[in-house]
């Protein structure tokens, strides 16, 4: 059953705590409170017992950074968040965040700025690897876990980026046009269940939301998050990403990250009116904003602090250091459960026992891959794929940079492992470069063993080369070891278990927001076009509104190259006695029912039992199927489990744009339980009455 986290001083005690300091601050004391100091800091006041709170990156683990003091020496590198999604794993979830927290506490770190979060809605999106796929049930479900496990160390969690960020392509003059439906039924619902599990702080994003930027929208801020969502703590700007000193103190901000100019930026970053520490006086004098404005963020910043204990116990905990041998058997383990077996024509396992050759090559065969920007984290003792299948076969695995024809015919199988560098500040192309292309198809034409591992962010273009191939892993960026679990899984050490949560598309144009780069324009990379503000603002509309991912393809009857929930195993399951708690139920109850999964194979595995749900006749367009439920079950071979599921009414329910509030119609409801989007085993049919 899960429980939210609840902090060690309810809200109300610790506010009123908040106010009886801010009622000893002085106007100039309680100004200095709301930016931040030295790009990552909060200011403390030894005075009132206010510690200096650090903050710092990211989801997948710590973002150590040398030119601030007092820096981690080490840090685990865990595989990024869109591959701990690929577990469909609640209860890793909670745990990898909790070893992250435990490092956070090592490393003397009050606030992590993760878990990201932002829906998957283009594959190019450059910071897809630190968020959590393309469906709000399951990255909803992922991140409730996450905040929990994570603020249970003292570390308190930020959800980010509110809202609506879903590319990276000029992100600071990118307009996000999306209806209220869109918003509330696709992009709001795990920022709405990690508020629910009692995270501490959100961040808001870059972009523009119809029409203003997030961090200085009231309607964004104070509207959605705070009145809508109920959140009540801590809100921080992204930083460098408000512009318009007046509106972000009106709006419900809280504090102003970092909260100053940093030199190496260019100069229309530089402009002291942006920044609440330096202009927030003027605008008092000018009665602009009111004082009241100023106690509400400070009171709002002191009670998040004073909840989690910031001021009552040390920050730094150096017994959490003990524990990073066990963090990196968490990270190894995430990596075992996210990797995707997308194709399998027979080639793997590879036997570790037979006298064959195994010829690695490929970009990333020798080097981690990984993605950059706030969320890189480096790791030690790393773990590359060619140490890893050496460790497994020894020397009958040989790496080759550049194999010639001879060699890949010699080979009795191939390896190639291809993968790309994906970051904050721009989009990265969908495609392959061409020459990665060539190679793949040139080595599956003189092989037929050929098998290509994946490191990539997000789904990425293979169809030029999918019905060549034997063998396909989807590998994303599996952290410091994770090849050791990439190894396993070519052997058959490991059954791979992991499903995608993401729809990986034919080619770009499939795509539901394909047409959203400006005509004439082109991706780019590198951070010269990542502060240009004076930029015309680029409207990117949601066009599609609900129908993101899986939604899309199915409405309109695109196929896809890999569905969403999809990935093979070396065992096979059976779907059976779907049985309904109730032919009917009445509007507002929840539902139950069971189900037996058998594994019918001769190896133990893991399997991921997916519940969607279908509105079988709607007054307002809905998906063909949404997912709704699911769980992860271990099944040693020949054994068989009965899984049990509840439904609640939001289950049923859409966000209904007149009455601005769920409501489920009655109807018939169909129930429908499957291994992937597209591999549906098992249906029932629901009745909701009045």
């Amino acid at each position: 059953m899960f429980k939210p986290f609840k902090p060690p001083i309810p809200y109300y005690e610790a506010k009123a705590q908040a106010i009886g300091i801010l009622d000893q601050m002085t106007i100039d004391e309680k100004i200095s409170i709301i930016g931040g100091y030295n790009w990552f800091y909060t200011k403390g006041f030894e005075k009132f017992n206010i510690p200096a709170l650090y903050l710092s990156d990211a989801t997948q683990g710590v973002n150590i950074r040398p030119e601030l003091p007092n820096q981690l020496e080490k840090s685990v590198a865990f595989p990024s968040p869109i591959a701990l999604t690929s577990t469909w794993n609640r209860e890793l979830s909670n745990i990898y965040a909790k070893s992250i927290g435990e490092e956070c506490r090592a490393g003397e770190i009050a606030i992590l700025l993760g878990p990201g979060m932002n829906i998957y809605r283009i594959s190019q999106n450059g910071r897809n690897f630190e968020y959590f796929g393309e469906d709000p049930y399951l990255a909803a479900r992922m991140v409730e876990n996450y905040v929990v496990g994570m603020q249970e160390t003292g570390t308190i969690a930020t959800l980010k980026h509110f809202i609506a960020n879903n590319t990276d392509y000029k992100r600071r003059t990118s307009n996000s046009v999306v209806d209220d439906r869109a918003l509330r039924e696709i992009y709001m619902p795990a920022f709405e269940a990690g508020i629910n599990a009692g995270v501490m702080a959100v961040m808001t994003s870059y972009n523009l939301v119809n029409g203003e930027y997030a961090g200085q929208s009231k309607d964004v801020i104070t509207g959605l998050l705070r009145e809508d969502l109920g959140f009540k703590w801590l809100v921080m700007s992204d930083w460098w990403s408000v512009w318009d000193a007046e509106k972000v103190i009106k709006s419900g901000l809280d504090l102003d990250m970092p909260g100053e100019p940093r030199e190496d930026y260019p100069d229309y970053t530089k402009n002291d009116e942006f920044f609440l520490r330096s202009s927030a006086k003027s605008l008092l004098e000018e009665g602009k904003v009111e004082e009241k404005d100023i106690d509400r963020m400070v009171t709002n910043i002191l009670t998040t602090q004073i909840a989690i204990g910031l001021l009552e116990r040390p920050i730094k905990d150096t017994s959490y250091f003990e524990n990073f041998e066990d963090h990196i058997e968490i990270a190894l383990q995430t990596a075992r459960e996210s990797m995707v077996l997308l194709k399998n024509d027979g080639v793997l396992p590879v036997s570790k026992s037979a006298n064959i050759s195994i010829l690695l090559t490929g970009e990333y065969s020798d080097k981690i891959p990984c993605g950059g920007g706030a969320a890189e984290v480096k790791g030690y003792d790393n773990v590359t794929m060619l140490a890893a299948l050496k460790n497994v076969y020894g020397d009958k695995v040989s790496y080759v940079e550049k194999p010639d024809n001879q060699a890949i015919k010699n080979a009795d199988y191939v390896i190639y492992s291809a993968g790309t560098f994906d970051s904050e500040g721009w989009d990265k192309s969908f495609d392959f470069p061409k020459s990665v292309n060539k190679e793949i198809k040139n080595i599956a034409s003189l092989n037929k063993n050929t098998i290509v591992a994946v490191s990539s962010g997000s789904g990425m273009n293979m169809t030029e080369w999918n019905d060549d191939i034997s063998g396909l892993i989807y590998s994303w960026y599996p952290g410091q070891i994770g090849f050791k679990a990439f190894a396993e899984i070519v052997a058959g050490i490991t059954n791979p278990s992991g499903k995608l949560p993401i729809t990986i598309e034919k080619t770009f144009k499939d795509s539901p927001g394909y047409g959203y780069i400006p005509e004439g324009k082109e991706l780019y990379t590198g951070w010269q076009e990542d502060h240009k503000i004076i930029d015309p603002i680029i409207d990117v509309e949601y066009n599609e509104g609900i129908f993101v991912g899986y939604r899309w393809y199915e409405h309109k009857a695109i196929e896809p190259l890999y569905n969403f929930g999809f990935g093979l195993s070396y065992t096979n399951y059976e779907y059976s006695n779907l049985k309904l708690e109730y032919p009917s139920i009445k509007v507002g109850s929840s539902f139950s029912f069971n189900i037996d999964i058998k594994n019918i194979g001769d190896m133990d595995g893991q399997e991921i039992v997916q519940v969607y749900v279908r509105d079988v006749e709607s007054s307002v367009e809905r998906p063909f199927k949404e997912l709704k439920n699911f769980q992860k079950v271990q099944l040693n071979a020949g054994a068989k489990e009965t899984l049990h599921f509840t439904l609640t009414e939001r289950d049923f329910a859409f966000w209904d744009i007149k009455t601005e509030s769920w409501i489920v119609e009655p109807g018939q409801f169909e129930i429908l339980v499957g291994s992937a989007s597209n591999k549906i085993l098992a249906t029932g049919l629901l009745e909701i009455v009045q």
